[in-house]
Protein backbone atom coordinates (compact mmCIF):
# COMPACT_ATOMS: atom_id res chain seq x y z
CA UNK A 1 0.00 0.00 0.00
CA UNK A 2 1.22 3.40 -0.95
CA UNK A 3 0.15 6.34 -0.36
CA UNK A 4 1.82 9.61 -2.21
CA UNK A 5 1.93 12.80 -3.58
CA UNK A 6 3.17 11.92 -6.98
CA UNK A 7 1.49 9.22 -9.03
CA UNK A 8 4.39 8.52 -11.12
CA UNK A 9 6.03 7.16 -7.53
CA UNK A 10 3.37 4.55 -6.94
CA UNK A 11 3.90 3.44 -11.30
CA UNK A 12 7.65 3.16 -10.33
CA UNK A 13 6.98 1.19 -7.48
CA UNK A 14 4.67 -1.11 -9.35
CA UNK A 15 6.87 -1.66 -12.34
CA UNK A 16 10.05 -3.09 -10.17
CA UNK A 17 7.72 -4.40 -7.09
CA UNK A 18 7.28 -8.56 -6.91
CA UNK A 19 4.40 -8.14 -5.15
CA UNK A 20 0.66 -5.92 -5.33
CA UNK A 21 0.84 -2.46 -5.27
CA UNK A 22 -1.99 -0.73 -4.01
CA UNK A 23 -2.48 2.62 -4.57
CA UNK A 24 -4.15 4.30 -1.41
CA UNK A 25 -3.75 7.71 -2.72
CA UNK A 26 -2.22 10.08 -5.37
CA UNK A 27 -2.19 13.57 -6.83
CA UNK A 28 -3.86 12.05 -9.67
CA UNK A 29 -6.56 9.29 -8.77
CA UNK A 30 -7.65 7.94 -4.97
CA UNK A 31 -9.19 4.47 -5.97
CA UNK A 32 -9.40 3.23 -3.06
CA UNK A 33 -12.15 5.94 -1.62
CA UNK A 34 -14.02 5.45 -5.17
CA UNK A 35 -14.35 1.56 -4.18
CA UNK A 36 -16.13 2.45 -1.02
CA UNK A 37 -18.19 5.40 -2.43
CA UNK A 38 -19.61 2.58 -4.89
CA UNK A 39 -20.11 0.24 -2.39
CA UNK A 40 -22.03 2.48 -0.24
CA UNK A 41 -24.42 4.04 -3.19
CA UNK A 42 -25.14 0.26 -4.28
CA UNK A 43 -25.97 -0.54 -0.22
CA UNK A 44 -28.98 2.98 -0.35
CA UNK A 45 -29.87 2.53 -4.22
CA UNK A 46 -29.79 -0.98 -4.77
CA UNK A 47 -28.27 -0.96 -7.84
CA UNK A 48 -25.68 1.30 -9.64
CA UNK A 49 -26.03 1.44 -13.21
CA UNK A 50 -28.27 4.16 -14.14
CA UNK A 51 -27.95 5.77 -10.85
CA UNK A 52 -27.41 9.35 -11.42
CA UNK A 53 -23.77 10.57 -9.43
CA UNK A 54 -22.91 14.20 -9.54
CA UNK A 55 -19.73 15.53 -7.90
CA UNK A 56 -19.87 19.21 -7.39
CA UNK A 57 -16.22 21.01 -6.88
CA UNK A 58 -12.69 20.67 -8.00
CA UNK A 59 -12.19 18.38 -10.61
CA UNK A 60 -9.01 16.22 -8.25
CA UNK A 61 -8.35 13.16 -7.87
CA UNK A 62 -11.41 12.07 -6.05
CA UNK A 63 -13.16 13.16 -9.32
CA UNK A 64 -11.52 11.06 -11.33
CA UNK A 65 -11.94 7.78 -9.42
CA UNK A 66 -15.49 8.33 -8.97
CA UNK A 67 -15.80 8.62 -12.85
CA UNK A 68 -13.48 5.72 -13.42
CA UNK A 69 -15.74 3.38 -10.51
CA UNK A 70 -19.19 5.41 -12.21
CA UNK A 71 -18.16 4.44 -15.80
CA UNK A 72 -17.35 0.69 -15.17
CA UNK A 73 -20.53 0.45 -13.11
CA UNK A 74 -22.65 2.11 -15.95
CA UNK A 75 -23.79 5.25 -13.79
CA UNK A 76 -24.25 8.48 -15.02
CA UNK A 77 -21.17 10.47 -13.36
CA UNK A 78 -21.59 14.36 -14.17
CA UNK A 79 -19.07 16.09 -13.06
CA UNK A 80 -19.97 20.40 -12.35
CA UNK A 81 -16.74 22.23 -11.76
CA UNK A 82 -15.94 25.76 -12.61
CA UNK A 83 -13.50 26.32 -15.48
CA UNK A 84 -9.63 25.82 -14.71
CA UNK A 85 -11.15 23.23 -12.17
CA UNK A 86 -12.41 20.45 -14.33
CA UNK A 87 -10.91 17.29 -14.42
CA UNK A 88 -8.23 16.13 -16.43
CA UNK A 89 -8.18 15.94 -20.67
CA UNK A 90 -7.18 12.05 -20.57
CA UNK A 91 -9.51 10.88 -17.52
CA UNK A 92 -12.02 12.45 -19.45
CA UNK A 93 -11.32 10.35 -22.45
CA UNK A 94 -10.62 7.29 -20.87
CA UNK A 95 -13.66 7.37 -18.48
CA UNK A 96 -16.38 8.59 -21.46
CA UNK A 97 -14.46 4.79 -23.00
CA UNK A 98 -15.39 2.77 -20.47
CA UNK A 99 -18.98 4.41 -19.57
CA UNK A 100 -19.73 3.42 -23.76
CA UNK A 101 -19.30 0.11 -22.84
CA UNK A 102 -21.24 -0.14 -20.09
CA UNK A 103 -24.30 2.22 -20.76
CA UNK A 104 -22.94 4.85 -18.67
CA UNK A 105 -22.44 8.65 -19.60
CA UNK A 106 -19.72 11.24 -18.20
CA UNK A 107 -20.84 14.93 -18.47
CA UNK A 108 -18.55 17.16 -17.69
CA UNK A 109 -20.10 20.80 -16.95
CA UNK A 110 -20.13 23.85 -15.13
CA UNK A 111 -23.98 24.42 -14.55
CA UNK A 112 -24.77 23.40 -11.15
CA UNK A 113 -28.32 23.45 -11.27
CA UNK A 114 -28.33 21.27 -14.50
CA UNK A 115 -25.89 18.96 -12.33
CA UNK A 116 -27.77 18.52 -9.11
CA UNK A 117 -31.44 18.09 -10.72
CA UNK A 118 -32.93 14.39 -10.77
CA UNK A 119 -29.51 13.60 -8.66
CA UNK A 120 -29.44 10.28 -6.51
CA UNK A 121 -26.22 11.03 -5.03
CA UNK A 122 -24.59 14.56 -4.63
CA UNK A 123 -21.08 14.42 -3.86
CA UNK A 124 -18.27 17.18 -2.74
CA UNK A 125 -14.71 17.27 -1.45
CA UNK A 126 -12.26 19.75 0.37
CA UNK A 127 -11.63 22.76 -1.98
CA UNK A 128 -8.12 22.98 -1.61
CA UNK A 129 -6.23 19.45 -1.06
CA UNK A 130 -3.21 18.81 0.89
CA UNK A 131 -0.91 20.75 -0.45
CA UNK A 132 -2.63 24.11 -1.62
CA UNK A 133 -3.23 26.00 1.14
CA UNK A 134 -1.54 28.61 -0.37
CA UNK A 135 -4.48 28.38 -3.39
CA UNK A 136 -7.16 28.46 -0.55
CA UNK A 137 -8.42 31.71 -0.94
CA UNK A 138 -8.46 31.63 -4.42
CA UNK A 139 -9.93 28.28 -4.69
CA UNK A 140 -12.77 29.05 -2.19
CA UNK A 141 -13.67 32.72 -4.34
CA UNK A 142 -13.54 30.35 -7.69
CA UNK A 143 -15.70 27.34 -6.31
CA UNK A 144 -17.85 28.83 -3.73
CA UNK A 145 -21.57 28.68 -5.94
CA UNK A 146 -20.57 24.74 -6.24
CA UNK A 147 -21.48 24.19 -2.50
CA UNK A 148 -24.19 21.71 -1.61
CA UNK A 149 -26.54 23.15 0.71
CA UNK A 150 -30.63 23.13 0.70
CA UNK A 151 -31.21 24.57 -2.15
CA UNK A 152 -28.88 21.66 -4.17
CA UNK A 153 -31.10 19.20 -2.10
CA UNK A 154 -34.28 20.28 -3.75
CA UNK A 155 -33.43 20.31 -7.00
CA UNK A 156 -31.90 16.45 -6.86
CA UNK A 157 -34.48 13.88 -6.39
CA UNK A 158 -36.29 12.97 -2.97
CA UNK A 159 -34.37 10.02 -1.69
CA UNK A 160 -30.51 11.57 -2.67
CA UNK A 161 -27.38 10.52 -0.85
CA UNK A 162 -24.88 13.36 0.15
CA UNK A 163 -21.40 12.29 0.21
CA UNK A 164 -17.80 13.13 0.91
CA UNK A 165 -14.65 11.66 1.18
CA UNK A 166 -13.59 13.46 4.33
CA UNK A 167 -12.24 15.06 6.44
CA UNK A 168 -14.97 18.08 5.60
CA UNK A 169 -14.85 21.80 6.00
CA UNK A 170 -18.05 22.79 7.05
CA UNK A 171 -19.76 25.81 5.74
CA UNK A 172 -17.37 25.58 2.71
CA UNK A 173 -18.04 22.96 0.05
CA UNK A 174 -20.96 21.51 2.00
CA UNK A 175 -22.94 23.52 4.78
CA UNK A 176 -23.39 21.98 8.06
CA UNK A 177 -27.09 21.75 7.85
CA UNK A 178 -26.09 18.84 4.59
CA UNK A 179 -23.46 17.44 6.34
CA UNK A 180 -25.98 16.97 9.72
CA UNK A 181 -28.93 16.26 8.14
CA UNK A 182 -30.74 13.11 6.97
CA UNK A 183 -29.53 13.02 3.51
CA UNK A 184 -26.05 12.45 4.58
CA UNK A 185 -24.66 9.15 4.10
CA UNK A 186 -21.32 10.53 4.59
CA UNK A 187 -20.29 8.21 8.00
CA UNK A 188 -21.73 4.49 6.16
CA UNK A 189 -19.19 5.50 3.71
CA UNK A 190 -16.40 6.35 6.26
CA UNK A 191 -17.23 3.24 7.59
CA UNK A 192 -17.14 1.72 3.94
CA UNK A 193 -13.56 2.50 3.23
CA UNK A 194 -12.13 -0.72 6.18
CA UNK A 195 -14.70 -3.27 3.91
CA UNK A 196 -13.56 -1.82 0.54
CA UNK A 197 -9.80 -2.25 2.25
CA UNK A 198 -10.20 -5.78 3.35
CA UNK A 199 -11.55 -7.03 0.09
CA UNK A 200 -8.99 -5.47 -2.32
CA UNK A 201 -6.32 -7.36 0.64
CA UNK A 202 -8.74 -10.67 0.50
CA UNK A 203 -8.58 -10.44 -3.47
CA UNK A 204 -4.77 -9.80 -3.87
CA UNK A 205 -3.88 -12.22 -1.04
CA UNK A 206 -6.57 -14.90 -0.83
Amino acid sequence: MIRTFSHEEVVELAAYASIPVINGLTDLLHPCQALADIMTIQEYKGKLAGVKMTYMGDGNNVAHSLMFAGAKTGMDVTIASPAGYTPQAEVIRLASEDASETGGTITITDDIVAAARDADVLYTDVWASMGQEEEAARRRKALETYQINRDLLKLAKPDVIVLHCLPAHRGEEVTEEVFEGTHAAIFDEAENRLHAQKTIMALLMG
